[in-house]
């Protein structure tokens, strides 16, 4: 059996979750003297699979279509085609009843903690409503479940009966975080969870996650447009431009050695605290395409210093340029991995 066969069926062991050409299109009304109506491929054939208790980062610009990725991989949205397999079973295809039933394992960290906290809420009741649907404990079993979260996420048992607008941003998200935990989840979807957070906050947060999923063996599907917060949470790492996946690496192996000349330009933006360190930043040409009407051929080549003519008609697939780093480039040849 080859090493590559060998390393697939070890990684196969531990996969919690596995996408199998994912696509979710939008589709517009259609309009007088317009032939078809208007699509927008918001996610467009992805596939990737996620570790058990690992960090998987998704990055790239505004509108790439990552937050979407993460509401279709969790069926928030519902795949337009292709497969959401989670421990065996395509969650796309499951009955309703089924999937109510997986929401306990497979919770959610929202951007905005101001935005997904009901006002009229007190703490309790936010982080315990949860266990009001799933669970069928007593009053006073969910009320030492909910202090025992608290105590866990680091907010302290007076606030119980207070309201979110008393609280600070990153006050906030730990409540978010509370009641995602509230369950003993397994898969969590964090959509960009410190975005929204002042940096100050940024590091306690990230701090108190990483802690979380060590105690608990959680696993994060983890979407930022800050690459530096993914370098620090993050295992794994895919980078998407305008719905689909361009490179795949471990997370020191990306942030050292860049394949794909988004992704170089992304790292290139990194701020760098030396002021001794000079770093020639990649300056992409013009704006990112419209998802309304994409490029043909590879996505990016209208901002490519590279790009060729088979650029402009080929789309470039997914190839592993060295073990476990894939790139979706016509610059590297089929023969190890290397530039043409």
């Amino acid at each position: 059996m080859s090493e590559k066969a060998v390393r697939s069926m070890k990684n196969d062991a531990n996969e919690i979750l596995r996408v199998e050409h994912v696509k979710k299109y939008f589709y517009g009304n259609k309009k007088l003297f317009q032939k078809e109506r208007s699509v927008v491929k918001a996610v467009n054939d992805v596939s990737f699979d996620i570790k058990e208790g690992e960090t998987f980062g998704i990055v790239g610009e505004s509108g790439c279509g990552k937050s979407t990725l993460g509401r279709t991989v969790i069926q928030l949205l519902k795949p337009t085609e292709g497969k959401v397999i989670y421990k065996g079973m395509d969650l796309a295809a499951l009955p309703a009843e089924e999937m109510r039933k997986l929401r306990m394992e497979i919770q959610i960290i929202f951007q905005d903690p101001y935005a997904s906290l009901n006002p009229r809420m007190t703490v309790r009741e936010l982080i315990q409503a949860p266990l009001d649907v799933f669970s069928n404990a007593s009053a006073e079993e969910k009320l030492s479940k909910v202090k025992e979260i608290m105590a866990k996420v680091g907010l302290r048992e007076e606030y119980l009966g207070k309201y979110p607008h008393e609280f600070s941003g990153g006050q906030r998200q730990r409540i978010v975080i509370a009641r995602a935990l509230i369950l003993d989840p397994q898969f969590i979807f964090c959509d960009e969870p410190v975005s929204a957070l002042d940096v100050s906050v940024r590091a306690q947060v990230l701090n108190l996650m990483k802690d979380l999923q060590k105690e608990f063996n959680l696993t994060y599907m983890f979407i930022s447009h800050d690459l530096s917060v993914v370098r620090f949470l993050c295992d794994r790492i895919a980078v998407m431009y305008l719905g689909r996946i361009v490179e795949l690496a471990d997370k020191e192996e990306l942030y050292n050695n860049a394949k794909h000349p988004y992704t170089e330009a992304l790292m290139s933006a990194i701020p760098v605290p030396d002021v001794d360190v000079k770093r020639i930043p990649v300056l992409l040409e013009g704006d990112i395409p419209s998802p309304y009407n994409p490029p043909s051929g590879c996505l990016f080549h209208t901002r490519c210093r590279y790009a060729t003519e088979r650029c402009k008609t080929e789309v470039p697939q997914m190839m592993e340029v060295c073990p476990g780093h894939q790139v979706a480039c016509h610059l590297f040849a089929e023969n190890g991995g290397g530039k043409v």
